[in-house]
């Protein structure tokens, strides 16, 4: 009789939970951590001061849930199927619900299901707010692999997908990781509008002073001019190095990449344009993204965004 508990029931229960994939691999420390601190070490993460903060609950998933023993790893799919609704510019994964209330909520009504059927076991779940190294494990437990991008890959389904992590005590049958590669493709890397797509230390990493997310999402105060044009009409985010994948067009082969999300709460919302947004008043811009990922970059940063737009649209025209 083997040691390990049936995987097959987990991964069905998550995906009647709503999730689009899931997988399992052992709760071990993180094989990426070295290069990290590297990444770390020459100035990447920027003005996030907070990354090099977390290093060491990072370095081990039981920083978090001492007793863990498995990590199960989900995917939920957010692609949208439409073009946004307005000339106010938004990466796909924001123009719905925030996707850290959907994701926790699908969790914790997953987590008090195998509370129950295991109550033995102790869970613990974390989405991308949480200092671990997501993307490494879902890539160990199968689900996808690293682009150039830096985005786990499905070769199936492409790039389009959160990413959830449920530690837990159980000791749950592994998948092997997930294989796959981009070749000699330098699609993503070529269309990055600031080539924050870089390379070192032997892999691809992000720079992230020159991407367009960070720029318009964590960085305060102004862009640097040098950037500015690169910015171009994104407001929030950016999705050019997935637009751009190959991995994220169907085709007869595989109809499920770039498959719209069926996830009700990341239904696009209706935003208002450019203009309007720019005589907008932090009251009003308070209500109008009540419960989105938007309000990440605060009212300073959204308008900041806008006014950047408007003067890059002027000056093309």
């Amino acid at each position: 009789m083997s040691e390990f508990l049936d995987s097959g029931p987990f991964k069905a229960a998550a995906l009647e939970a709503g999730f689009t994939t899931a997988g399992i691999c052992a709760a071990e420390p993180a094989e990426g951590l070295e290069f990290y601190q590297k990444w770390l070490d020459d100035g990447n993460h920027a003005g996030m001061a907070y990354l090099p903060n977390s290093v060491e609950l990072r370095s081990d998933p039981r920083k978090l849930l001492e007793s863990a023993h498995s990590v199960i790893a989900l995917t939920l799919n957010y692609r949208q199927p439409e073009p946004p609704l307005s000339d106010f510019l938004v990466a796909q994964y924001a123009r719905g619900r925030d996707y850290h209330k959907v994701i926790r909520g699908k969790m914790n009504r997953l987590i008090a299901r195998w509370r129950a059927d295991f109550p033995e076991g102790e869970f613990r779940g974390c989405i991308d707010s949480a200092p671990i190294f997501e993307r490494e494990y879902a890539h160990l437990a199968g689900l996808g692999w690293f682009g150039k991008n830096t985005c786990l890959i499905d070769s199936k389904r492409g790039s389009f997908f959160f990413i959830a992590i449920i530690l837990t005590s159980l000791p749950i049958e592994r998948d092997l990781p997930a294989n796959g590669g981009c070749g000699t493709c330098r699609a993503c890397i070529e269309a990055c509008p600031t080539g924050a797509i870089q390379f070192g230390h032997g892999r691809w990493f992000i720079n992230s002073g020159r991407c367009v997310s960070y720029l318009t999402i964590e960085h305060r105060g102004e862009i640097d001019p040098g950037l500015e044009r690169g910015v171009g009409d994104w407001s929030f985010g950016c999705d050019v190095c997935q637009d751009i994948c190959p991995f994220n067009q169907p085709g007869p082969r595989q109809p499920d990449r770039g498959q719209a999300t069926s996830e009700p709460d990341f239904a696009a919302r209706e935003y208002p344009g450019l203009l309007e947004l720019a005589r907008m008043q932090e009251a009003e811009w308070d209500s109008t993204f009540a419960g989105s990922a938007i309000r990440r970059a605060g009212f300073d940063g959204l308008m900041r965004n806008v006014e950047l737009n408007l003067k890059n649209r002027s000056e093309l025209s």
